[in-house]
């Protein structure tokens, strides 16, 4: 079994957005049986909290942008992999459906947290709004999905606080288990065993964008960025490999 697991891609107007449909071409090139996104599709910053209200920013942020921006954007991810069945309908060959898998990350959650805090939003906003349904198994914000012995969640909370493990190890040494996250920027990588001698893996890589965040300094957004392909997946036990941006734009970035 193949996965392909996109990290966060923190879609936003804006933005540049091309690299969806890299990854797009990079799914029908490398046919994973399933595609995970792993959450924070959308950036929704309309709903930040870390922004202040009163400043030219937030008045400027409108839901329905953010929304048809996640759409737009996801008809880009997808348009490769939906040419590719058309073609195979015409040419009367095997259709490839994968699986689609996504995990709501603490951005996509905004969405409830804002009708949790504001009742009178209550059947106007909904996460619904971003479509997701229509193209992918949607679970719910850290309500993980688990394939083949390996956990797929936007962060896994640790400790009595729920806080995101913070590192790789941190859910190695306390899930006991191959474990996926994003939410994180970057891409860490920890090893360790099971009881029964099967080797597991975690990783956390938690960022599938170009552009760099306004609230980190030109350092910090020198993370690396890209996607995750885990193969020969069996029992928990798989042999990772990474695509990175670079990657993806010398691929793929001249052919679209």
């Amino acid at each position: 079994m193949r996965i392909l697991v996109i990290p966060d891609c923190q879609v936003k107007a804006g933005v540049p957005l091309d690299h969806l449909a890299w990854a797009g071409e990079a799914i029908c090139d490398y046919r994973p049986d399933v595609v995970v996104n792993i959450g924070d599709f959308a950036d929704m910053p309309s709903l930040s909290t870390h922004d202040i209200k009163g400043s030219k920013y937030f008045e400027g942020l409108r839901y329905n942008i953010d929304v048809s921006t996640t759409k737009m954007a996801m008809q880009m991810l997808l348009k490769p992999l939906r040419d590719l069945q058309e073609k195979q309908k015409e040419d009367k060959h095997k259709v490839y459906k994968p699986r689609m898998v996504l995990t709501l990350g603490n951005h996509e959650n905004r969405i409830n947290r804002a009708v949790n805090n504001n009742p009178m939003l209550d059947g106007l906003v909904a996460v619904k709004d971003l479509g997701y349904e229509n193209d992918w198994e949607v679970h719910e914000f850290l309500h993980p999905v688990f394939i083949n012995g390996v956990g797929f969640n936007h962060y896994w909370p640790v400790g009595a606080m729920g806080r995101p493990a913070a590192s790789p190890a941190a859910i190695v040494s306390k899930l006991h288990m191959s474990c996926i996250a994003g939410h994180q920027q970057g891409r860490s990588v920890a090893y360790g065993k099971r009881a029964d001698g099967q080797s597991i893996c975690a990783i956390i890589a938690g960022s599938f964008y170009q552009h760099d965040e306004d609230y980190m300094d030109q350092l910090s957004n020198k993370h690396w960025r890209g996607l995750v392909v885990l193969n020969e997946v069996e029992d928990g036990h798989f042999d990772e490999m990474f695509l990175s941006m670079e990657y993806l734009k010398g691929k793929y970035g001249q052919v679209l």
